[in-house]
């Protein structure tokens, strides 16, 4: 069952690459009396992913923390080192977007928002979606139906939902 609204989200530790190579983040101190946005994507590099997902929130990090956002994470099921690559390819991480990999897709699994699609090659990956997330409770949750489309999860949907 997936994560709904009012709910508190796990902690979990996630990993970003730093200087001296992977490093572990905890996500629940990332979400500790701070107000954050999360989205997830089914894998870096990919698609829409590349072309809508990440662009969306690039165009809106400001705005977000005008409403008194602290962060934007994107959290992928894919290796830091991948993650740490695509946030500099596209931009995001100096837009100021934190690039967190859920390697085992703990987190994605432990939240419900899991799936696979074989055909895509895509094993055990996150659904798309977008939520806020104010001290660890989640005030808005956007999911995508399908993982190929941005529409409500982009960054312009989340903002106006907020």
């Amino acid at each position: 069952m997936s994560i709904t609204v009012g709910e508190v989200l796990p902690g979990a530790t996630l990993l970003q690459l730093g200087d001296n190579g992977p490093e572990a983040v905890s996500l629940g101190d990332k979400m500790k009396g701070r107000k954050v946005v999360i989205f997830a994507v089914p894998g870096a590099y990919t698609g829409v992913c590349t072309t809508a997902h990440v662009p969306s929130f690039i165009r809106t990090r400001d705005k977000f923390a005008a409403k008194g956002v602290d962060e934007v994470i994107c959290i992928s099921v894919n290796d830091p080192f991948v993650m740490k690559a695509w946030g500099e390819t596209t931009g995001a991480t100096a837009a100021g977007i934190t690039m967190l990999a859920d390697a085992e897709s703990a987190f994605t699994t432990a939240i419900g928002m899991d799936f696979t699609a074989p055909p895509a090659g895509l094993i055990s990956r996150s659904a798309r979606y977008a939520m806020l997330v104010e001290d660890g409770v989640v005030k808005v949750l956007n999911r995508e139906e399908s993982p190929g489309t941005c529409e409500i999860s982009a960054g312009e949907a989340l903002l106006d939902a907020i």
